[in-house]
């Protein structure tokens, strides 16, 4: 029980500053301090300048090498594709209006990896797991980003066809930051200091910006109008997601810390990038604010119950 809630203290001790960021945005909308040109403007920077600084500074410096696990990061990109036509699916059926449907997947299978994600990894592992993770997590987002250009563009313009998802795919700043960042990782060249310390100041605006906005748009009103779908990505974002994603690396073999990271990438909320890139593109973005939130507050149970499993059964 002792052990249950040390880890009950660790999630909130990660996901606790991130959810006093969404309680300050909102209450900040309330008394009027923030208001829709800055949640637009904020929201629109976050998705073109900061996150993409955040993504290229955390691949650029990390060095691919004969050590870095790529049976584990091949089993995230199938396993993620396989999970996301799966989530596909599930929404073509339960979802209403369609233009709702590619909110409510990207809300499922895209996780806070790079903020949340990393630090259960390093609290549960050490420092050795950042070494282990973050390249992970950097060909993840690339997945991330594409499936979410997919499922957000099949749902609200579906005349687009191929070519206009492709469009989207390759203009996409977060795709763009990794793909720019990954020579620098594979020939292990840093690019100049000057370049990653204005990159390293630009990112760190990143999470504090994106969860005011977040916050700021959180709509209690539309939330009860919208319970159903909201409740469906939580659910399937905190339990579905991480027991069939663990469960498929347990049955592939991989045990020890290789598992344990599969299972807190997976439990880790849904990111706040879900947010800003559904604002960004037109989509219902109080219900993607309101989806980060729930899950964010849902994965303080749900990853310390995984973690407790796993641990009792010395899987992890």
């Amino acid at each position: 029980m002792l052990e249950f809630w040390n880890t009950i203290l660790f999630s909130l001790s990660v996901t606790g500053p991130i959810f006093i960021l969404l309680a300050l945005g909102a209450w900040l909308r309330q008394r009027q301090s923030l208001n829709d040109a800055f949640i637009e403007v904020g929201s629109r920077l976050v998705f073109t300048w900061a996150l993409p600084a955040l993504l290229f500074v955390s691949i650029a410096k990390t060095h691919i090498d004969a050590t870095t696990n790529f049976q584990l990061i091949a089993y995230g990109l199938v396993a993620m594709s396989i999970l996301f036509v799966l989530t596909e699916i599930l929404a073509h059926f339960t979802v209403q209006p369609p233009e709702d449907r590619g909110v409510v997947v990207q809300s499922i299978f895209r996780s806070n990896m790079a903020i949340i994600g990393l630090a259960y990894c390093v609290n549960a592992y050490g420092e050795v797991a950042l070494v282990a993770a973050s390249l992970y997590v950097g060909i993840l987002s690339i997945l991330f980003n594409i499936l979410g250009v997919i499922t957000l563009s099949r749902s609200l313009h579906k005349q687009q066809g191929i070519g206009g998802i492709l469009r989207n795919i390759v203009s996409n700043p977060l795709i763009i930051a990794i793909v720019l960042a990954l020579p620098f990782a594979w020939w292990d060249v840093r690019p100049p200091e000057l370049l990653m310390k204005a990159g390293k100041t630009l990112a760190d605006m990143t999470l504090p910006l994106a969860l005011l906005c977040t916050g700021a748009s959180l709509d209690f009103h539309t939330l009860k109008q919208e319970m159903n779908k909201t409740l469906l990505a939580t659910f399937s974002k905190l339990v579905l997601i991480p027991v069939l994603f663990t469960a498929g690396g347990w049955w592939f073999g991989f045990r020890g810390m290789d598992l344990g990271i599969l299972l807190l990438m997976s439990s880790a909320p849904t990111a706040a990038a879900s947010y800003v890139m559904a604002r960004a593109m037109g989509g219902n973005a109080t219900l993607a604010a309101n989806t980060v939130v729930l899950t964010t507050l849902g994965s303080l149970l749900t990853t310390s119950l995984g973690v407790m499993v796993l641990q009792s059964r010395g899987l992890m």
